[in-house]
């Protein structure tokens, strides 16, 4: 889990090529940009090449010079300072944000968001629920009436998911 101070960039994946260079899984490509300062463990570096598509991008981090380092970092997370990435729009959060947020539907309490699952059409929230099995809830207005992120509280029409 990212501590409250950083945001995910993406994690490191596969090494790309002899330089250095590795695929970001789980990118957010608008703090992926070149020349920007990304922490890798208790490392920070510069992204020194950029390449791939939004969807699919290839780093290569200054320092990291061979296909062997890029290998030692695999599955390592990629994060920023909360405070140098960019503010979230209307109707959106990042998605450490949101794990840990109670969900209820009204009065009643519904469970407990682990995670943010990307869909093809949409995010979803996975809800863990006591003595239910988990419960995905998309992020759309008809399913979630609000989103309140200091209160750490989200609201769910559960008729709308079939739940009710």
């Amino acid at each position: 889990m990212v501590p409250p101070e950083w945001v995910l960039a993406g994690r490191v994946g596969r090494p790309h090529g002899l330089d250095g260079s590795f695929r970001v899984r789980e990118p957010r490509i608008a703090l992926l940009a070149h020349g920007s300062v990304v922490t890798v463990g208790e490392r920070s570096a510069r992204i020194a090449r950029r390449a791939g598509t939004d969807d699919h991008p290839i780093v290569r981090l200054e320092g990291v010079e061979h296909r062997e380092a890029a290998e030692s970092l695999r599955g390592a997370d990629l994060v920023v300072p909360r405070a140098d990435a960019p503010p979230p729009g209307k109707d959106e959060w990042y998605a450490e944000d949101l794990e840990g947020c109670e969900v209820r539907d009204g009065e009643r309490r519904v469970g407990v968001v682990t995670r943010l699952v990307p869909l093809p059409s949409c995010e979803a929230l996975e809800v863990a629920r006591p003595g239910a099995d988990d419960l995905l809830v998309p992020l759309v207005h008809d399913a979630v009436r609000a989103v309140d992120v200091d209160a750490r509280r989200i609201d769910v029409d559960l008729v709308f998911l079939a739940e009710a």
